[in-house]
């Protein structure tokens, strides 16, 4: 989350489940806070069994109090349509009820405008065959949760994520908002150690590429998809040839999974748009900054300066370089 907070808004979501609706938000930039809670019944102060029960007409949601000039309203929809099945007018995936429908809950005019040209814009863009049926409703009070449910996916990290997946949202998410591109249309677009790292896991010679010394300001971004991975803050010099970082820029850009290839036992490090290979992560970074070592290859990376982030549309990062 940022810590310096501007002029800030609300927005209430709906998604199903609050516990998968907290992570996608809360470290973005300009999200000062993601609350998990109760709101559009017609019941004071509900309890998360009252509301389960499907007798006091609330959702399950999310309240999020965020820096519109750092990130939109606009950018927030976008990613709230990512978590979610649309379509779905009875729950979501395997939580069924009116406790887990879906709605955008718009807190001024100009919120409810917004979110009805962006629920349009994803109706005609042909991505769902079924009808877009995400309710826009007027903000109503809003409940927070009972603490344990607070920030649940660190509370509970292995809890949190054998259920994302057991319920059937992760592997929707990866079906219909990856962001998948042909093996064709890569090979056209990338250069040839671009495409066999990234495609084929491959990795390229150390000191022989042009970010394991790179010491610009700016941000580090998928090759394949654009989304956003690293910041040049969070950059070491490890003396290994390939890019040194200490973290992602947030537990969303970059997933990890176990590699015994080449008879080691690794963690391998891949985007979590486009599932891009980046490289691996080892425990021998420098204890001052977490003690991690994420060596990335820089063919999986494309450097956007700080004086260009806006004209690239990542506009809303900015505000790490103050």
């Amino acid at each position: 989350m940022t810590s310096q907070q501007g002029t800030t808004q609300k927005a209430t979501f709906a998604g199903g489940c609050f516990w998968c609706m907290v992570s996608p938000f809360d470290e973005q930039p300009g999200i000062v806070s993601v609350v998990s809670g109760y709101t559009g019944g017609h019941t004071e102060n509900p309890t998360y069994e009252e509301v389960c029960s499907n007798q006091t007409g609330h959702y399950e949601a999310v309240q999020i109090t965020y820096e519109p000039d750092v990130f939109s309203y606009e950018k927030l929809l976008q990613l709230f349509w990512q978590q979610i099945d649309p379509t779905d007018a009875g729950g979501q995936f395997h939580d069924r009820g009116d406790s887990y429908r879906t709605a955008i809950f718009y807190h001024t005019e100009e919120q409810k405008q917004v979110a009805e040209a962006s629920k349009q814009a994803l109706a005609e863009s042909g991505k769902f065959k079924k009808p877009i049926v995400t309710q826009i409703l007027p903000a109503a009070t809003f409940y927070a949760a009972e603490e344990y449910h607070q920030e649940y996916h660190k509370k509970n990290p292995s809890h949190y994520n054998r259920y994302r997946v057991g319920s059937g949202r992760a592997d929707f998410i990866e079906t219909h908002w990856s962001n998948k591109v042909s093996k064709e249309e890569l090979k056209t677009r990338l250069t040839p150690i671009q495409y066999e790292v990234t495609q084929n896991d491959g990795t390229e010679p150390p000191f022989q590429n042009p970010y394991w010394d790179h010491k610009e300001d700016g941000l580090y971004v998928d090759i394949v998809s654009g989304q956003p991975l690293f910041s040049s803050k969070d950059k070491f010099d490890s003396s290994c040839g390939w890019p040194s970082f200490a973290k992602p820029l947030a537990d969303k850009g970059v997933k990890e999974k176990r590699d015994f290839s080449h008879f080691m036992i690794r963690t391998e490090v891949r985007s979590s748009d486009a599932n891009s290979h980046l490289g691996h992560v080892f425990n021998d970074g420098p204890q001052e900054l977490g003690g991690l070592r994420y060596c990335i290859n820089s063919a999986a990376l494309r450097f956007i300066p700080v004086e260009d982030l806006e004209k690239e549309g990542y506009g809303e990062y900015r505000s790490l370089f103050k």
